[in-house]
């Protein structure tokens, strides 16, 4: 009577290979084109900031800390640290790390921002989609590297489809309360003056829920950035890979400089993301 009975049990394990087995055999394709689709975005951006030269990206970051942030101070800032990020030798590993969340945040947004909307505007929809979004922001963030590694095997592409898996729900359900939070008066007053729903959604409900979508997309940054150390466990090189060796052979120094460099470029993504979301207010 201690012991849980084994009749009861459920091979949840089981069906999810068996599933597993089934899209691998019958999807293959599918994937191969998905997994060529990303390669090539993250591919693009990447050899774009590796073209740039050094010093033009620090001017770069030091401007959208000064003209978006709103205080000269902080663009100074800025370029103060994306030039530590060079004196420790972690440039180019940097502009790479720099490139996967870039690419990872793009994919979330074409996929989390449709998605809100659909939230938003369906009651079923909402009750349908939240639990699997409490799942995705529950589920370890390890076990989304399993089946990234059988649909894509090694490398980058895997990383950013587990990346867009643990970094999205924020966005969506940000998406969907900023535009049920809009004032109902306004939506009112367009449908009174003959907007169509569409002209609803674009020329009222997403300005006025800006403020909160941008606050989603802040936090999809962050947390595609997060990932960025798991992500290196199957192939993504960049700032993480470095954690992860130092890890594996205890050079403490080594890990500090990767690890520093990543919240230096947390610190940086944070605040530009963040002042979109102010500038309206």
């Amino acid at each position: 009577m201690i012991e849980f009975p084994d009749i009861v049990g459920i091979p949840l394990a089981k069906w999810i290979d068996q599933g597993m087995t089934w899209l691998l055999e019958n999807l293959s394709g599918f994937f191969d084109a998905i997994g060529f689709i990303i390669l090539q975005v993250v591919a693009g951006i990447e050899r774009l900031f590796l073209f740039i030269p050094w010093f033009i990206i620090i001017l770069l970051v030091g401007l959208a800390g000064w003209k978006l942030v709103g205080k000269l101070k902080t663009g100074i800032v800025f370029m103060i640290l994306m030039f530590m990020i060079g004196t420790f030798g972690y440039w180019e590993l940097a502009m790479r790390t720099l490139s996967l969340v870039i690419a990872s945040v793009f994919f979330s947004l074409l996929i989390g921002i449709p998605l809100g909307i659909h939230m938003a505007r369906s009651d079923r929809g909402e009750s349908i989609l939240k639990p699997l979004l409490d799942g995705m922001q529950t589920m370890p963030s390890f076990v989304y590297l399993i089946p990234a590694l059988m649909f894509f095997g090694m490398g980058k592409v895997p990383a950013m489809f587990a990346t867009i898996i643990y970094a999205v729900p924020p966005v969506i359900r940000l998406t969907n309360v900023g535009i049920r939070t809009v004032d109902k008066e306004a939506v009112e007053a367009s449908k009174a003056f003959g907007a169509t729903p569409m002209q609803v959604l674009f020329d009222v409900q997403l300005p006025l829920a800006k403020p909160s979508i941008m606050v989603g997309i802040n936090q999809t940054t962050m947390m595609a950035l997060a990932m960025v150390v798991i992500g290196s466990m199957i192939g993504a090189k960049g700032l993480g890979m470095e954690v992860l060796l130092a890890i594996n052979r205890i050079e403490v120094g080594r890990g500090f400089e990767a690890g520093i460099s990543i919240v230096f470029l947390a610190i940086i993504i944070d605040r530009i993301t963040h002042s979109f979301s102010e500038s309206k207010k």
